[in-house]
């Protein structure tokens, strides 16, 4: 296995961890010093960098996460959502070029949920990072993954965009228990009557649009 020409087997964790940083499910299991600030710097400075360095690290990292009027708090003052955004912090003072995030949703609610993915988009377009979200619920990612890998077992069972997925394997997504946009699930269910045509969609504005073109016909 390579991740960004390094072979896995081979590299130290210590040299992976300068190209990948993970984003653990729960942010507690991985926020443990006294304030934001002391975490976030952790990485960098068991990289043995300068304390200037590390300096410019820390307050890049919390511009760019909105995590700046935090850094003097303790982790447990911390919403879920602040959590997420500092654990992130703590990943880009590390500067990798792919960040890994583990069902990084699972203990938030709608609205901060949306926050965080959004977050992280951010990173990809301007940063230019690669983002990999691990999740089982699509509706969470549709608007933001340029591309969706669905495993099974241990094995990649779909590989394309959102809609090239959604469209061509909906039925197998549905019994592997993945959580489809709603939108996608009720034009399932109107194709499958004859009461729709055409492909599934990803958003509302895209089925709103279809059903749009289908009463001008």
């Amino acid at each position: 296995l390579m991740v960004d020409g390094l072979d896995v087997t081979t590299q130290p964790t210590s040299e992976l961890s300068r190209s990948v940083g993970y984003v653990f499910q729960n942010p507690e299991n991985q926020l443990f010093a006294l304030t934001v600030e002391k975490d976030i710097a952790f990485g960098p400075e068991n990289l043995g960098f300068s304390r200037d360095e590390i300096r410019e690290r820390v307050d890049v990292a919390m511009k760019i996460t909105g995590t700046s009027a935090l850094k003097e708090l303790a982790p447990y003052e911390l919403s879920g959502g602040q959590q997420q955004r500092v654990a992130l912090a703590g990943v880009l003072a590390m500067k990798p070029s792919v960040i890994v995030l583990d069902e990084p949703t699972s203990f938030l609610d709608p609205h901060t949920a949306e926050e965080v993915m959004r977050a992280a988009d951010d990173l990809r377009r301007e940063l230019g990072l690669t983002i990999v979200v691990v999740e089982h619920r699509l509706d969470l990612v549709a608007r933001y993954a340029e591309r969706i890998v669905v495993m099974d077992g241990g094995k990649i069972v779909a590989d394309g965009n959102l809609g090239q997925v959604l469209d061509e394997q909906f039925d197998m997504l549905e019994g592997l228990g993945v959580g489809v946009p709603r939108v996608s699930l009720l034009w399932s269910m109107l194709r499958r009557d004859g009461l729709v045509s055409g492909k599934v969609p990803t958003h509302v504005e895209d089925a709103a649009s279809a059903l749009s073109g289908m009463m001008s016909d």
